[in-house]
């Protein structure tokens, strides 16, 4: 799982990314609000960890940006202040959750696994889940309603990665960079090659999910009732 901690104060940061690194989570720390959008428009997180006092911008600011750029990743906003006048007003801007300082990391944790739940994707350790899809990491195995998915190195890194980001687009770019590494051979017309294979193998073994394509911009993998 890859966080996005921006925060800046060092001890709390310190704090937090021993915590979430010891969980075995990928922490990414910046102390500003301008690093961290120009973080988030090269890369994608599974969750924000957003201080709302910056000493660039206002936090609240940085996640009204984000959503305005149609980032939908989950936003755990963390502050001070207590007031319900503080919280509504990172609520109404688009924040998945609030956290007021201080706090234990073990609270934070779970916040941030609540709010990986809502976002449509299930992580427990080694594996994942999306509807009746199943992947275990360790085991390197994908399964639909039981039945083994039979997949290449490269179609279970792309499943993978439209896994962690199940009901969101990503760009072909970023498909290439972050499942196959920037290394890669791979074109951006072969992305579209190799989504077409993994969606019918997909679309054999049940009719509950789908990739789907959005024109101009890359694919999202969906349940049907999305």
């Amino acid at each position: 799982m890859n966080v996005l901690l921006v925060e800046d104060d060092i001890g709390i940061a310190r704090f937090v990314e021993r915590g979430l690194t010891l969980e075995g989570m990928r922490v990414q720390w910046t102390a500003t609000g301008e690093e961290a959008l120009a973080y988030l428009r090269s890369y994608q997180y599974d969750a924000i960890i957003l201080d709302l006092m910056l000493p660039d911008m206002d936090g609240r600011d940085v996640c009204k940006t984000l959503r305005g750029q149609g980032i939908s990743t989950p936003i755990c906003m963390l502050t001070a202040k207590d007031s319900i006048e503080e919280k509504l007003s990172g609520f109404e801007v688009g924040a998945d959750d609030y956290l007021t300082k201080p706090f234990a990391f073990e609270e934070l944790l779970a916040r941030i696994k609540v709010m990986q739940r809502r976002s449509n994707i299930n992580m427990d350790g080694e594996e994942m889940s999306v509807g009746p899809l199943m992947l275990n990491l360790a085991a390197h195995e994908a399964t639909i309603d039981d039945t083994a998915l039979d997949l290449t190195q490269r179609e279970f890194a792309l499943l993978e990665y439209l896994m962690r980001y199940a009901g969101k687009t990503v760009s072909r770019e970023r498909i290439i960079e972050n499942a196959w590494g920037p290394a890669s051979d791979i074109t951006s017309n072969a992305v579209d090659v190799y989504v077409g294979y993994l969606r019918k193998k997909i679309d054999t073994a049940t009719d509950q999910l789908e990739i789907r394509t959005v024109r101009g911009i890359g694919f999202k993998l969906v349940t049907r009732d999305n």
